[in-house]
């Protein structure tokens, strides 16, 4: 039984890669897994998740290497997409626009999350670009819903 494509995308979010084995791409998937662990490894982005999640805001900027962490929501978002493109199931045309401009999001709310505060609050560089990828993934949905109307009025 082919994995469908909502499986491939969970086990994807779960961990880059894993959708991918999943759907048998095993050289791509290792290939995800490996740019994960040394993106993770070298942003030392675990120990920020902890002290953000532990309300350290500042250790976990601290800690991060922002050079590393750049890298990592392009890689993420294009894990994912891939997992769900290869699933099984119906395609659904222009499918992408929501991973990519989750992607570019996430990426800004990484830049600016050493200094952006929302409602007086310092979300950080694990809770921006997660708040940042609500946006990302709207206005993606958006983009493909405008243009799939102009395409089907044209």
């Amino acid at each position: 039984m082919k994995t469908t494509k909502l499986e491939a995308l969970f086990w994807s979010i779960a961990f880059p890669g894993f959708g991918q084995l999943l759907n048998g791409h095993i050289i791509k998937g290792i290939t995800f897994i490996i740019l994960e662990l040394l993106i993770n490894v070298y942003s030392n982005f675990n120990t920020a998740i902890m002290l953000s999640f532990n309300g350290n805001i500042s250790g976990a900027i601290n800690t991060l290497n922002f050079q590393w962490i750049m890298f990592y929501p392009c890689i993420y978002m294009f894990a994912m997409y891939d997992a769900y493109k290869f699933g099984s199931g119906k395609y659904s045309e222009l499918s992408f626009l929501p991973f990519v401009f989750a992607a570019y999001f996430v990426t800004v709310g990484v830049m600016f999350s050493t200094t952006v505060k929302i409602f007086k609050l310092f979300p950080g560089p694990i809770f921006l670009p997660m708040i940042a990828l609500i946006p990302g993934i709207s206005i993606g949905f958006l983009v493909r819903t405008i243009i799939l109307s102009f395409r089907t009025k044209h």
